[in-house]
């Protein structure tokens, strides 16, 4: 069992969630549908078994359909499609950690390349909510607040849960702010709902 995903913080994350409120988008003040889901980064091994979890009761007790979109598995979806993921692992070592860096940043581009992925994936499926995890696993060639500032517009029908493996915290002077690890400031980013402080 998850340290941090006890039975009665799951059982909030599902009572939020399958609520007639959220499920309708009501109360967001004219600010679109995206929920932070921080949680401990040492638990991001466990945290696939706990959205799945999560997932397969909603569908079953609340009849919502779920789309799960892993970011990172998304990223080597495209690079392999692009036929070049093979090419990056073989050349690796041949390039400095700025050159990867750059390279990475160009190649995973979300406004060019991840949100257009992702618009696709939406557009397939008929879902209520979408769950994004592997942010974590693909900093820093993409960062958080950059992906949500770019998921604006084609996500903006849907609830959408961030799964983020740090911190996502508020402070009068300096707003929001989502703290990679709990160590990094990714950056401020002020339009989502911490969903844990979110009520039913």
């Amino acid at each position: 069992m998850s340290p941090f995903f006890t039975p009665a913080r799951t059982d909030q994350l599902f009572q939020v969630i399958s609520s007639p409120r959220f499920r309708r988008m009501e109360g967001l003040g004219n600010e679109v549908p995206f929920y932070i889901c921080p949680f401990p980064p040492d638990e991001a091994a466990d945290l696939p078994k706990v959205v799945q979890r999560l997932a397969n009761r909603l569908q079953t007790e609340a009849g919502m359909q779920v789309l799960t979109i892993d970011l990172y598995d998304l990223a080597i979806e495209l690079l392999e499609k692009r036929g070049i993921f093979q090419e990056i692992l073989d050349t690796e070592p041949e390039w400095s950690k700025d050159e990867l860096l750059e390279l990475l940043q160009n190649v995973l581009d979300p406004e060019v390349y991840l949100v257009p992925a992702i618009n696709e994936k939406i557009k397939e499926t008929s879902y209520d909510v979408l769950f994004l995890t592997g942010i974590g696993e693909l900093y820093p060639y993409v960062r958080s607040h950059t992906m949500l500032n770019n998921l604006q517009t084609p996500l903006c029908h849907r609830p959408m849960v961030l799964f983020f493996p740090g911190e996502y915290t508020f402070d009068d002077d300096m707003g929001a702010s989502l703290d990679l690890f709990g160590r990094m400031d990714d950056d401020r980013y002020y339009r989502a709902f911490h969903i844990f402080h979110v009520s039913p």
